[in-house]
C-alpha cells in the first residue's frame, strides 16, 4: 500500500481523508505536586494524599514545584522545542466536582515551551515529522467514582494538584497508524528523559484526540496557507489511555463524520469519549472555546521567569535520546534500523544489548535479546533490568555458537534450559552432551551409511538437488542434532556429486 493510498477512506460520495492532531497529556515524574508538598504516588487510599491547598481550603496559596519547572524544561528541550524564558500560569475557570478551586491553574497564551518537533517512524520504516505546538504545565483535578454507591458519587482528590505536561501537536498525522506511532513516539522520548513514566494503564499518559476529515487536495491548501478554512469541523476524543484505543477511536470516528457530511449533515464541534467496550465514541459535551473558560492570570503566582544558565545546566545533564541511540547503534555495531528500532524502544534493552554484544557477533546478539529473550520476559511480564539471564549469559550464548561448539539450533535448546535455571550456557553444554560435532570422520561414517541404505534416494539427489534436504535431516537426526550443518552440507554435496 503506498503512502497516498493509505490516507484515503472511500465513501459513497467519493474519497475522504482524516486529520489528527493530539493534545497528550504526561504526568510529570515527581514526588510531589505542582503547587503544594502533598505526595504523588499509586495506590494509595482515597483522598490521603491531599494537602489544604489541594481540597482549596480558605487561605491557602499555591506554590511552585521547582523541580517540576525543571522536569518541564527537560522534556521541552528532548522534543527539540523552544524553551520560553518568561511563561505565566492562568486561571481555566470551570465546575466540576472534583475540582475544588472551581478552576484549574494552568498556562494559556505564554506556555512554559514553544514550539518542536518529533521525528516519528512508521511501520514500513519511513518517517514523518510531528510539528509541537506547544507543551505547558498544569494542574490535574481529583477522579469522580460513579460506581460505589448507586445514589451517589464519591470524590478522590488524591490526584488533585498533581503535574500534569500538555503537550500539543499541530494536525500533522493522517492515520489512525501514525497518531499511535506519534504516541509511542513520545512516550519513548519521555521515559528516556525521566520526566514521565508513561504508564498509560495508571493513566499517566494519556491523549485527547482531534479528528476531523476533509477531501483530498484540502489539507494541502491548509498547509499552504495556514487557514483552517480548508479542514472540516474537528471532534476531540478525550483521555484515550491506550494505542490500540487511539486507532480504535479514529477510525470510528472519521467514518462516523462522514456518514454525517455524506447524508448532507454538519459535524457539531464537540468533546466526545470513546467506549473500549463498545468500540464507539460518544458525546460528552459541546467543545468550549478559550472565552468559555474566562482564563485570567493566576493573582497567587508571580510571572515564571527562568534563568537561560540554568537552562543551559538542565541541556548538559539530557541523556542520549531514543534518535541518537538509533544512529549510534547502526554506525557502531552495523545493525539495521529495524534492529536498532526494536532496541532503542527501551533504554534499557539497549543497554542491554550493548553490553553483551562487547567483543561478540553484534547481530547475532541483537536476534537473540529481540526475539527469544524479549519474548521471555514479555510473557512473564518482566522488564530487562529484572532478566534472569544477565546479559554475560547472552554474550557467551552467542560466543559459543560464533566458536562452533554449538549450532544455532542446539543454542535454542540450550537458552530454554538457561531460562529453567539451570546455569550459565557452558555450563549446560557440557553437562547435557550438546557440543557440536565438527569431527568429519564421524560425520563422513553417518554419511556414508545412510548413501548406502538409500541409494535410490541418493541416485535421484542429482536430478533435483533440493532433496539433499531430506539427507541433512537424516544425518542430523543421527547424530542427535549436535553435527555440524556446514560441515553436514559440503560432505554431502562431495559424496553425492553435487
Amino acid at each position: 500500500m503506498t503512502e497516498a493510498a493509505s490516507k484515503t477512506i472511500k465513501g459513497r460520495t467519493g474519497d475522504w481523508e482524516m486529520v489528527l492532531g493530539l493534545e497528550v497529556h504526561a504526568q510529570v515524574a515527581s514526588k510531589s505536586k505542582l503547587f503544594s508538598g502533598a505526595a504523588v504516588g499509586f495506590g494509595a487510599g482515597p483522598n490521603e494524599q491531599v494537602s489544604l491547598v489541594d481540597a482549596a481550603m480558605p487561605g491557602m496559596l499555591p506554590v511552585l514545584n521547582r523541580f517540576c519547572v525543571e522536569q518541564a524544561v527537560k522534556t521541552g528541550l528532548g522534543l527539540k522545542a523552544q524553551i520560553n524564558l518568561k511563561s505565566r500560569f492562568d486561571r481555566k475557570n470551570y465546575f466540576y466536582p472534583d475540582l475544588p478551586q472551581g478552576y484549574q491553574i494552568s498556562q494559556f497564551d505564554q506556555p512554559i515551551v514553544g514550539e518542536g518537533v518529533v521525528v516519528v517512524e512508521r511501520d514500513d520504516g519511513t518517517t514523518f515529522d510531528v510539528r509541537i505546538e506547544r507543551l505547558h504545565l498544569e494542574q490535574d483535578a481529583g477522579k469522580s467514582l460513579h460506581d460505589q454507591d448507586p445514589n451517589a458519587t464519591y470524590v478522590d482528590l488524591n490526584r488533585a494538584g498533581t503535574a500534569l505536561m500538555e503537550i500539543v501537536s499541530k494536525p500533522d498525522m493522517r492515520t489512525s497508524e501514525e497518531a499511535a506511532a506519534y504516541v509511542k513516539k513520545l512516550r519513548t522520548i519521555l521515559v528516556y528523559l525521566g520526566t514521565c513514566d508513561g504508564d498509560m494503564e495508571k493513566g499517566n499518559l494519556r491523549a485527547d484526540v482531534n479528528v476531523s476529515v476533509c477531501r483530498p487536495g484540502d489539507y494541502e491548501k491548509f498547509r499552504e496557507t495556514g487557514s483552517f478554512k480548508h479542514l472540516g469541523t474537528r471532534c476531540e476524543i478525550k483521555n484515550v489511555n491506550s494505542y490500540r484505543y487511539i486507532q480504535q477511536a479514529i477510525e470510528y470516528e472519521a467514518r462516523r463524520q462522514i456518514e454525517i457530511l455524506e447524508d448532507g449533515g454538519t459535524i457539531d464541534q464537540e468533546t466526545r469519549l470513546f467506549d473500549p467496550n463498545k468500540g464507539e465514541t460518544r458525546s460528552m459535551r459541546s467543545k468550549e472555546e478559550a472565552h468559555d473558560y474566562r482564563y485570567f492570570p493566576d493573582p497567587d503566582l508571580l510571572p515564571l521567569v527562568l534563568d537561560p544558565a540554568w537552562v543551559k545546566e538542565i541541556e548538559t545533564t539530557l541523556p542520549e535520546l531514543p534518535d541518537a541511540k538509533k544512529a549510534r547503534l547502526q554506525s557502531e555495531y552495523g545493525l539495521s534500523a529495524y534492529d536498532a528500532g526494536v532496541l532503542i524502544i527501551d533504554a534499557e534493552r539497549a543497554d542491554y544489548f550493548e553490553a553483551a554484544a562487547k567483543g561478540r557477533d553484534a547481530k547475532l546478539v541483537a536476534n537473540w535479546v529481540t526475539n527469544e529473550l524479549l519474548a521471555k520476559l514479555s510473557a512473564a511480564g518482566t522488564a530487562f533490568p529484572d532478566s534472569p539471564l544477565p546479559s554475560s549469559d547472552i554474550a557467551q550464548l552467542v560466543e559459543l555458537i560464533e566458536n562452533g561448539t554449538i549450532s544455532s539450533k542446539i543454542a535454542k535448546e540450550v537458552f530454554e534450559h538457561m531460562w529453567a535455571g539451570e546455569g550459565r550456557p557452558a555450563q549446560i553444554v557440557e553437562k547435557r552432551g550438546l557440543v557440536q560435532i565438527n569431527d568429519t570422520g564421524a560425520i563422513e561414517a553417518a554419511i556414508d551409511e545412510l548413501i548406502g541404505a538409500n541409494p535410490d534416494k541418493a541416485a535421484a539427489v542429482k536430478e533435483k538437488p533440493q532433496a539433499i534436504g531430506w539427507f541433512v535431516g537424516q544425518v542430523m537426526k543421527a547424530t542427535g542434532g549436535k553435527a555440524n550443518p556446514g560441515t553436514v552440507n559440503d560432505l554431502l554435496k562431495a559424496k553425492l556429486g553435487l
